[in-house]
């Protein structure tokens, strides 16, 4: 049903460019060309009520093909009646009475009628929609970017979902799309004016030829007779067109407003009492004391009073139901029980700040703290592979005006302080002179800083100082945040949206690993394992690959994590192990390993290190020796272990060491160099 109906509007399209094709080639009788300007004069209507009716210009979105079909149209009409005239001396019942009744059956009036169409047509309502479809189309496409930034900001701060966020971005394309067209459209209707008065003209001047030449009238006559004929034929192409031109004022003009048209210029115009209390009273006063006619002013004056008051009354009585209403509200929603599971959500990620910050965070004014949000999301995707939670962003009075703290799980983990018209300025060790500030903490890695005005920056970035604006300072700090906590933001959804995504491509190990060999739980284990300790989970095929070899003789997620960093190793050799360089490291005892591997008990729910707390504060004290060498040759802490002992070792260093990196030997390229620069052992 669906097809034949497409069929039949694509089939009532073709029809109208064929009878325009038509009429240019084929004389046609004087009844069926009634017929075809009777239906240009209703298509005009339709197209005009049309672009009045309709809440938003999209709607309207093939106006400019619209606006091409008509003029051809129109156009061969006038062709196909111009030949008519000219054979025949009768141009059908429309364009006669047309010519007669319009024109008063004068050809003086007719002309001037005519030539008063074209010149509100051309002069003022082509030029004037041509200049706003100009206008229109440059500020739709300089705020593209705007726009776009604005529903990132959007979506990053919860306020909108994926979908929502790709229907107004398709939005505003289709924005683009249509003022860019409008441009050009509007130039249709500019040339289809300029042809009808040349039509105009050619017809009256072959009339005259044809009527002296051929029909051997006298000079009078064929000017009465052709010129009437030839107004009336450019009054019926003519009074179409005008309506046309008026529907493209009319749709670029009315902006993005989703409302209707006819309410909305009633409201603008007539909605405040007291602009029409004034018009009354202006009215009144001239039916009074002028010499205009006092009963027709005073009663009009009269009427915008009467108006007034009757409009004030229903302003009062709407307002009246709209606080009713509100209140209704109010204590419905208070009513409701199910309005305190909204209560009960927590964001994954909060970024909370006091008024102070407001002005970075605030597009309006300059600020691109959303914007950077945005790029943190995109950052760690790209790093680590996995998608960060909306982050969302707030205003919180009861901190300090220069106050922030960032909310895992609704849950303060960190905070910072910055000062707005100040920068950051840190040594990186090795400039000499000092310069004057405020001495701070930089408060991702706490590392010390002061801060600096803007009229000190240029000098302290020339004496070799690391100077940050206060955006890119809580951007940083959330980054890090964000990082050395992905691993618990991992939920089960969020790996299931990533093996949909792996599903797209690797169907059959997606299918045949879970939850056939292993389940989805297990799978998040192991990547949190991975993340916890930065290894990037991107590479999420290689992962499932491992998993898929090795999960039908072990489920323990700690071991299936070993098998995988191992399988990972490039990834974690070129993260760790920067290339043509030797990397300082520090082993560990072979004493050391055996006794963690027989302190290590094997449950039910994992295993877990059972190791004497005298030995683990011993062997704790070697690894802070052997990490302060590492440090003081400015260089990362990584230490070596043989495979089986590298996870246990980790858990047992990582409350007191979190940035330690713990690495086996089998993780580790072997084109990668090492020097073993000490040994923990105790």
């Amino acid at each position: 049903m669906n097809i034949s109906r497409l069929t039949r509007t694509d089939a009532m399209v073709a029809i109208y460019i064929l009878v325009a094709f038509a009429m240019l080639i084929i004389p046609l009788p004087a009844g069926i060309l009634d017929v075809f300007m009777a239906f240009n004069i209703a298509i005009g209507f339709t197209i005009l009520f049309a672009c009045m009716f309709t809440k938003e210009v999209l709607e309207m979105s093939y106006f400019p093909t619209i606006l091409l079909f008509t003029t051809i149209f129109r156009i061969a009409m006038n062709v196909s009646s111009t030949r008519l005239i000219l054979t025949t001396g009768n141009s059908g019942n429309v364009v006669k009475t047309f010519g007669e009744f319009v024109g008063g059956g004068d050809l003086i009036v007719g002309g001037v009628v005519f030539i008063i169409l074209i010149m509100i047509q051309f002069l003022v309502i082509n030029k004037g929609s041509e200049r706003v479809a100009e206008v229109t189309a440059r500020f739709t496409l300089d705020a593209m970017p705007g726009k776009q930034m604005a529903i990132d900001a959007d979506l990053n701060t919860g306020a909108i979902d994926d979908k929502e966020a790709k229907n107004r971005r398709d939005k505003i394309q289709q924005e683009a799309s249509f003022f860019g067209s409008m441009d050009g459209a509007v130039k249709y209707v500019k040339g289809d004016a300029v042809a009808g008065l040349l039509l105009t003209v050619i017809n009256l001047v072959g009339g005259l030829l044809m009527g002296i030449l051929r029909n051997g009238m006298d000079a009078g006559t064929a000017v009465n007779t052709f010129g009437i004929l030839t107004i009336g034929d450019g009054l019926v192409s003519q009074i179409p067109s005008l309506l046309i031109s008026l529907s493209t004022g009319i749709l670029v003009t009315k902006g993005g407003a989703e409302a209707d048209f006819g309410p909305s210029i009633i409201k603008q115009l007539f909605g405040v009492p007291k602009v029409m209390y004034i018009v009354g009273a202006t009215l009144m006063f001239l039916g009074v004391f002028t010499k205009l006619n006092i009963i027709l002013f005073v009663g009009m004056g009269l009427l915008f009073v009467v108006g007034g008051r009757l409009i004030a009354g229903n302003l009062e009585t709407a307002n009246i139901e709209n606080e009713v209403s509100a209140d209704e509200q109010a204590a419905e929603e208070i009513r409701q029980p199910e309005n305190v599971n909204s209560l009960l959500s927590v964001d994954p990620i909060e970024l909370e700040f006091g008024y102070g910050i407001i002005p970075l965070a605030d597009v309006n004014q300059g600020g691109d703290l959303l914007d950077r949000v945005v790029m943190i999301r995109r950052q760690i995707a790209l790093e680590l592979g996995t998608v960060v939670p909306i982050i969302r962003l707030r205003d919180n009075i009861q901190l300090n005006p220069n106050q922030y703290i960032i909310k895992i799980k609704g849950i303060q983990v960190s905070e910072g302080e910055i000062l707005f018209d100040h920068y950051m300025a840190m040594n990186p060790g090795y400039v000499e002179e000092e310069i004057s500030g405020i001495p701070t903490f930089e408060p991702s890695f706490h590392l010390p800083a002061i801060w600096i005005t803007e009229s000190q920056r240029e000098r302290a970035e020339s004496l070799g100082y690391t100077v940050v604006d206060p955006p890119s300072i809580i951007a940083t700090h959330l980054t890090e945040v964000i990082r050395s906590h992905i691993a618990e933001l991992l939920t089960r959804q969020d790996v299931q949206n990533l093996l949909n995504n792996l599903k797209e491509t690797n169907p059959s190990l997606v299918e045949d690993l879970v939850p056939k060999v292993i389940g989805l739980g297990e799978v998040q284990k192991v990547l949190q394992n991975l993340l916890r300790e930065g290894i990037s989970i991107r590479d999420l095929l290689t992962v499932l690959e491992t998993l898929a070899d090795y999960a039908p003789t072990t489920r323990d997620t700690d071991i299936l994590t070993e098998y995988v960093r191992q399988s990972l190793k490039r990834a974690i050799s070129v993260k760790f192990f920067p290339p043509h360089e030797t990397t300082s490291v520090v082993t560990l005892d072979p004493k050391i390993e055996q006794e963690i591997m027989s302190s290590v008990k094997q449950t039910e729910t994992g295993a877990f290190l059972n190791l004497d707390p005298t030995r683990s504060k011993a062997i704790i004290d070697s690894v802070g020796r052997e990490v302060k060498k590492l440090e003081n040759l400015g260089k990362n802490p990584i230490v070596i272990t043989s495979p089986i002992v590298r996870i246990y070792f980790k858990r047992l260093t990582e409350d007191y060491y979190r940035d330690l990196i713990v690495v086996s030997y089998n993780e580790v390229e072997s084109n990668v160099e090492l020097q073993s620069v000490g040994m923990v052992t105790a």
